[in-house]
């Protein structure tokens, strides 16, 4: 069995969680998530907490209790406190401006760059080099933040680009005459 998967899942008060069969709907001030994890995995709510066992003894079935449950917990987590990542825009001239649920990007290029935020992702930019994208689907801001940061990854030489708030780049030497 996989050893997360035997930990239980917590539920805090404020969280309401449903099950349906392989259906999770889970409930909370921040939104709901619904994800359907099929039948390899045995799902079962005792009190404030979910439990994870695999369905039957095969190694698809225990490799997917552990990933369930991760699922789950970043599920709950996401709905009480939210996720965040923070991006940041090393360069000269690199702009960020948050407008509705547009984020309009100015990197140096011909044009201006207008990424469109999906539904239940928020932006917001405290100064005109950061950018803080929120919201409550783990998996999904994870998507949109590489996204923004595949307009212009750092390069290598000069460091210029966006990043994230804690990568670091690893800058080469120039070539010598």
């Amino acid at each position: 069995m996989s050893r997360i998967a035997k930990y239980p899942v917590d539920i805090p008060a404020k969280v309401e969680v449903a099950l349906k069969g392989g259906l999770i709907e889970v409930k909370g001030p921040l939104g709901s998530l619904s994800r359907d994890f099929g039948g390899s995995v045995k799902i079962e709510r005792k009190d404030n907490q979910i439990l994870f066992s695999a369905a039957n003894g095969d190694q698809h079935s225990r490799a997917m209790s552990g990933t369930c449950r991760a699922l789950v917990n970043n599920m709950v987590r996401g709905v009480s406190e939210g996720f965040s990542k923070k991006l940041t825009l090393v360069g000269v001239g690199f702009r960020a401006q948050a407008a509705g649920d547009t984020l309009n990007l100015s990197l140096g290029f011909s044009h201006p760059v207008a990424h469109k935020m999906p539904a239940g992702v928020k932006v917001v930019t405290p100064t005109q080099t950061e950018i803080l994208i929120s919201g409550a689907d783990r998996q999904q801001v994870g998507q949109v933040a590489a996204e923004v940061r595949a307009y212009r990854p750092p390069e290598p030489y000069k460091g210029k680009g966006v990043r994230y708030a804690d990568e670091v780049v690893t800058l080469k030497e120039t070539k010598k005459k």
